[in-house]
C-alpha cells in the first residue's frame, strides 16, 4: 500500500503548522493542507505562555516569534471605579521553561515564522488553497479528497489530524459532537496600531463594569486590543460603526495614540469535542476544544495538543510503541484543557456581570477577600498531566520538566538545545545505555553548565534519576534502571 505521507494535517494555522514541524522532527513525512491561500493578515490570538515558546524553540521558530512579541508583567481585574478584584503577577518568578511566563503576540507574524521553518524542512510540506471534501478510512490509513487550485486532489496517509478550527470539517465528517459548557457571549474586538505607547496601559486589564464589561490588552508588534461585551439589543453592524467605536474608546483617551486596524464581532464559547479520536483521525486545537479568551489559553492549548500527539505518533509509526499509546492523547490532554476552560469561565463569569446589584455584591465580596489577605489571582499555570503515559505514584510525574538557561557573554545555552530531541534519562551517575533513550549523567560534559540546576531538581524530589518524555513532561523519577524498564513497558502497554 502506498502513502503520500505518514501524517496528513488538515489546517495549517498555528496549531497545524506546529504539529507539522513537530512530526517532521520525529522523522515522519507530513503534508499540511490549508483551505486559505495565505496567512490571515490580521491579529486573532493574542497570547502564548512560556511552555508554548519552548515548543517553538524545539522547531527553530522561537527567536523569530519572540522578536515580534512582548512580555506581559501583570493581568488585573478592576471594578468600574478602578479597584483591584484579582491580580495575576506574570513576572514574579522565572518560568520553568526560562522564557517569559506570558507573551503577547502578533499571530500573522507567529504563523509566518512557523511556515518559514516548514519551507526549509526536509520532511514537511505545505499545500495552500486545499479545501477538504471527504475522508475515507481504510485498514492501514485514511484517504482524503480536496478541492485545490489545480483541481480535485486525493491524498493517502497513515494518520490524519484535524487542526481546522472551530468550524472543523474534519470533526463534522467524523460526526463528532461537542460538549457545550454553557458560555456564549458576543463581544466586539477592536485591534489598533500603536502610535504613542506612553498613553496606553502597560498591563493587561479586565474592567468589570456592569455598564459595559471591557478587556484591554497589549499585543505584539506595536499593537493594542480592546474587547467590549455587546449588550442586549446591539447588532454587529451597529457596534462596528466608526462613530460607535470612537465612543467606546473615548473614555480611554487614546485619540491620536492608536489607529484602528480592524473590528470584528466574536462569540466567546466553551466547548469540548466528545471524542478527539476516531480510528486514524485525531482532532487538535479549536477543532477539539474552544475556550473563552479570558485566560489567554486558546492557542496555548492547541500547541500543547500538538506537542503531546506528535511524539506519540512518531513512536508508534517507528514501531517503538503500541498503537494503544495514542489513546493517552485525549486522556492526558482533556483534563488539562477542561482546567484551562474552567479558569477562563471563572474569569468570564466574574467579568460578564451586567446587573448593577449583582456586580456590587461581587465587588464587595472580592474586595473583602483581598483586604483579608486571601489569595487573589496568582499565576496562570495548569495542573500536571494525569491518567496517561506516566509512572503512576512517582514524585513529579506529569509535571513540566524545567529548562535551565546559562548565559556566557552574548551567548545563551538552553538545556533542550543541548540535550536534543527524544526522551531523556537524566541520572546523577553514568550508567548503562538503553535503546531509544538519551542517557545523560550529571557529569556529562554537555550538561556541565546545567548540572547544578538539575542536581537541585533531583534533590527536591529525592531522586537519583528522572525520565523526561519528548514533550518535556516528567514520566517519572527514581533510579535509572527501573525507570528505563518502566518506560519501555509504558510504551508497549505491558
Amino acid at each position: 500500500m502506498s502513502f503520500d505521507c505518514d501524517v496528513l494535517v488538515v489546517g495549517a494555522g498555528p496549531v497545524g503548522a506546529s504539529l507539522a514541524l513537530l512530526l517532521a522532527r520525529e522523522g515522519l513525512s507530513v503534508i499540511a493542507a490549508d483551505k486559505a491561500g495565505d496567512i490571515y493578515p490580521l491579529p486573532r490570538a493574542a497570547h502564548i505562555d512560556h511552555e508554548i515558546v519552548r515548543v517553538f524553540q524545539a522547531v527553530g521558530a522561537a527567536d523569530d516569534i519572540m522578536a515580534t512579541s512582548k512580555a506581559a508583567a501583570r493581568y488585573d481585574f478592576l471594578t468600574a471605579a478602578g479597584e483591584v478584584l484579582l491580580s495575576f503577577d506574570l513576572a514574579a518568578a522565572r518560568s520553568p521553561s526560562g522564557w517569559p511566563a506570558s507573551n503577547m503576540i502578533h499571530q500573522p507574524s507567529l504563523e509566518a515564522a512557523l511556515r518559514k521553518q516548514i519551507a526549509v524542512s526536509a520532511k514537511a510540506q505545505l499545500r495552500t488553497g486545499w479545501e477538504l471534501l471527504s475522508l475515507d478510512p481504510f485498514d492501514d490509513g485514511i484517504a482524503a479528497r480536496f478541492a485545490a487550485p489545480e483541481g480535485e486532489q486525493a491524498l493517502r496517509a497513515r494518520y490524519l489530524v484535524g487542526c481546522d478550527g472551530a468550524r472543523s470539517v474534519v470533526r463534522d465528517l467524523c460526526q463528532i459532537g461537542l460538549d457545550d459548557l454553557m458560555f456564549d457571549e458576543p463581544w466586539l474586538v477592536i485591534d489598533t496600531l500603536v502610535v504613542d505607547p506612553a498613553r496606553l496601559p502597560d498591563l493587561n486589564l479586565q474592567i468589570c463594569d456592569p455598564a459595559r464589561p471591557t478587556t484591554c490588552v497589549q499585543m505584539g508588534a506595536g499593537r493594542h486590543r480592546w474587547e467590549f461585551m455587546m449588550l442586549p439589543g446591539e447588532t454587529a453592524d451597529q457596534v462596528m460603526e466608526e462613530a460607535f467605536i470612537a465612543g467606546l474608546l473615548k473614555s480611554w483617551n487614546v485619540e491620536g495614540a492608536v489607529i484602528l486596524e480592524r473590528s470584528a464581532v466574536y462569540r466567546f464559547h466553551a466547548l469540548v469535542a466528545e471524542t478527539w479520536r476516531k480510528g486514524r483521525v485525531f482532532l487538535a486545537g479549536d477543532a477539539a476544544h474552544q475556550t473563552p479568551p479570558f485566560a489567554g489559553q486558546g492557542l496555548c492549548a492547541g500547541v500543547r495538543d500538538a506537542a503531546n500527539l506528535a511524539w506519540k505518533l512518531g513512536a508508534v509509526l517507528r514501531g517503538e510503541a503500541s498503537p494503544a499509546l495514542l489513546d493517552t492523547y485525549q486522556s492526558e490532554r482533556e483534563p488539562h484543557v477542561r482546567s484551562a476552560i474552567a479558569l477562563a469561565l471563572m474569569m468570564g463569569r466574574t467579568v460578564c456581570i451586567t446587573d448593577p446589584a449583582a456586580a456590587a455584591a461581587r465587588d464587595a465580596a472580592m474586595l473583602a477577600q483581598r483586604k483579608a489577605g486571601e489569595p487573589s489571582g496568582g499565576g496562570l499555570g495548569g495542573p500536571p498531566l494525569a491518567n496517561g503515559c506516566l509512572l503512576e505514584g512517582s514524585p513529579a510525574a506529569g509535571e513540566l520538566f524545567p529548562q535551565p538557561w546559562v548565559s556566557v557573554g552574548d551567548q545563551v545555552s538552553r538545556l533542550d538545545d543541548v540535550a536534543g530531541p527524544g526522551p531523556w534519562l537524566i541520572a546523577r551517575d553514568a550508567g548503562p545505555k538503553f535503546a531509544g533513550l538519551n542517557v545523560l549523567a550529571l557529569d556529562d560534559s554537555r550538561l556541565k553548565s546545567f548540572a547544578p540546576d538539575l542536581a537541585a531538581w533531583l534533590d527536591r524530589h529525592d531522586a537519583a534519576a528522572v525520565l523526561v518524555r519528548p514533550d518535556r513532561y516528567v514520566f517519572g523519577t527514581g533510579t535509572a534502571d527501573p525507570l528505563a524498564v518502566a518506560w519501555a513497558r509504558a510504551l508497549l502497554f505491558r
